[in-house]
Parts: C-alpha cells; structure tokens; sequence
C-alpha cells in the first residue's frame, strides 16, 4: 500500500487526483490540506464517495511528511517549493503539478516566473515527467515534475518528427487552446463567465510561461536547439487542450509515410492515442481521460505537416500524467487506476 499525503486538494488539480485515486488499488490517502477550509471534511465541499469525504482537511504546516511514501503539490508555482523541498527532506518521494521543478536552470526559472528559486539545489535531481520520454528515469526518480498541459500536447506531437530528423527545427510553430480550468480555480475576472462565454482569444502572445518548458523538452528530443512560436488561445469551455502544430519538412525529405512514423513511435504507448489517416481529433473524446489523441496531415502534399493533439488539461496534461508518474516511480503498472475511458456525452 503506498500511503499519499496531497498538498493543494481543494484545486482543480487535487480534486482530479482525489477522484482518480479514488479507483487506484494500491494508494491510500494519509492527509488531505487546504489552506482556506483546513477544519472542514472533504465531503462536505466535494460530492465524493465516503472514503474520500471522510478525511478532514488541515493546514499545509500541519502535514507531516514523514507519515506518507509520497507527496503530490498540487498548489501553484513558488507556493509549492517549500512543501516539496520538506518532504525531499524527510526521505518522501515528492509528485510536484506545479512548474517549480520543470525548468533545469534556476534563472531561467526567475525569469519567466518573476521570482528567485528558493530550492535550486533540488533542480538536479527533478525528473520531468513526461512518460514517453524519460519513462527508465522516472523508475528511479525521487522527484517527479510533472509537465503542464500545453507542454504535454506541443512535445508529444512533434517528437516523432523530431526523433526521425524530418523537419526544420527553428520554424516550428504550435497553436493551442485551452479550456478556462486551464487557469486554476481563482476569483478573477478574465475567468468570469460572462468574460469567457460567446468569445475567442489569444493570450500570452509575446512570450508564454510554458514555452522554455515546451523548447527545453524538444531541444532534448531534437539534441539540438529549437525555436518555437507558440501561441495559446482561451476557448470559452471548461477542460480540454486542442494544439494545432506545424512543421516545415526539410529539403529533400520526400515520401515520408508519417502516419506509420506516429504509428510505430507510440505503439507500445497506453495513453497516447495515434487516430487513423485523415482524422481530426475532438477535446470531447478525451474528457476525464489520461489520453492524449494524435492526427498528423500533410495537407496537399506540400512541405508543411500538421499535427493535431488532443488532451484533457486536468488529466493527461495534469493529474491523470501525475498518477501516471507515481505507478512508474513505485513500480506498478503504468495503467493502475487510469483505465476509464473519456466521460461521453
């Protein structure tokens, strides 16, 4: 039994890996906190079975890190350091959903998050979380960053055209829209109903947190320097990522049968989803599911491939990848409590 403690269960992000591990066999939750409802059951804020409703909520200073095998951060950048850094300090295993242990430098860290990392040392040892990537050192990480929602869907339609060296690296282009969960579960009027419903819009055009997280993962895959251009859009619903990416085809590269490339690339993957020729993948398809849903065209056989990647935000690009990451990090089948299948109609 591996015994959970979640920082942050009141969020979107906690609240999805409560329902989650509320059908995973092998997890039992130890301590729930929130720092506004600390007092309250669980139960009575969240419709949930009694097992979970059952646990009361306590402050983030009372969690003792020493009683749980592993810790999942499910609170926002910067607030999330000290909290993995304790439990680090204590021998837990720490999950952290925030971009605290993404970026590998700690400047490049201050500068896109506007503060000092306070546990730079920890860097080094965080293993981003990406599965069908870094799956052999996520077997022996102690710390596990998992990726955000936009990066999972950018970095796993482009890597199999990366890998096979077929596209230009520095023209790459990803054009993403993401569902208003997307920010958080915060009071702000951008996020009102009224502001989001019946409208369409970009944001974050000239220079996007999650973009030296996205060029970071694909220098990786490429060994080489990429520049993206990357731009996020808010679509007025509630969970879902669609990325739109394009990539330019180098001189000379003809007769690419890119459909068997994603095809033989994600094969052994359970949880990445390569759709048949032609299709276009819908945000619908993947709600409530660990799935991320590929599509690669090359429309009128130009020079110009288009991959379309579909995820839920709160689970593949969120806490479903987070649990995922904790059966690889304790041994267990990849697919333990991750199984249901998207939420439909």
């Amino acid at each position: 039994m591996i015994r959970i403690g979640i920082f942050g269960a009141t969020g979107y992000t906690g609240l999805e890996l409560l329902k989650l591990l509320g059908r995973h066999p092998a997890g039992r939750i130890a301590w729930l906190t929130s720092e506004n409802s600390a007092g309250q059951q669980f139960g009575d804020i969240f419709p949930v079975p009694p097992a979970l409703g059952g646990h009361t909520l306590i402050p983030s200073a009372e969690a003792d890190c020493t009683s749980v095998d592993v810790v999942f951060c499910c609170l926002p950048h910067v607030a999330a350091q000290t909290h993995v850094a304790a439990a680090r300090k204590v021998g837990a295993r720490a999950i952290d959903l925030s971009a605290d242990f993404r970026l590998r430098d700690a400047a490049t860290y201050e500068k896109w998050y506007g503060h000092p990392h306070r546990h730079a040392d920890l860097l080094a040892e965080a293993v981003y979380g990406l599965a069908e990537v870094n799956r052999e050192a996520m077997r022996k990480a102690r710390l596990i960053a998992a990726p955000g929602c936009y990066p999972t869907s950018v970095q796993l339609g482009l890597i199999p055209l990366l890998e096979a060296d077929l596209i230009d690296t520095q023209t790459l282009i990803a054009n993403a829209a993401s569902g208003v969960s997307g920010a958080g579960k915060q009071a702000k009027v951008d996020n009102l109903y009224a502001e989001v419903n019946d409208s369409f819009k970009a944001y974050g055009v000239g220079g996007h947190r999650h973009l030296p997280e996205i060029e970071q993962g694909l220098n990786q895959v490429a060994k080489q320097p990429v520049q993206l251009t990357f731009v996020p859009h808010l679509v007025p619903m509630t969970r879902g990522i669609h990325s739109t990416l394009y990539a330019r085809l180098k001189p000379g590269v003809t007769g690419a049968d890119l459909q068997a490339l994603f095809e033989q690339r994600y094969a052994g993957e359970p949880f990445v989803d390569v759709m048949p020729k032609g299709s276009t993948p819908q945000t619908r398809s993947v709600r409530g599911a660990n799935v991320c849903r590929l599509a690669v065209h090359q429309p009128q056989g130009r020079d110009t491939v288009v991959v379309l990647a579909v995820i839920d935000n709160l689970v593949k690009g969120a806490s479903g990848q987070a649990l995922q990451a904790m059966n690889i990090m304790f041994g267990l089948a990849e697919t333990t409590g991750l199984g249901a299948p998207a939420l439909l109609p």
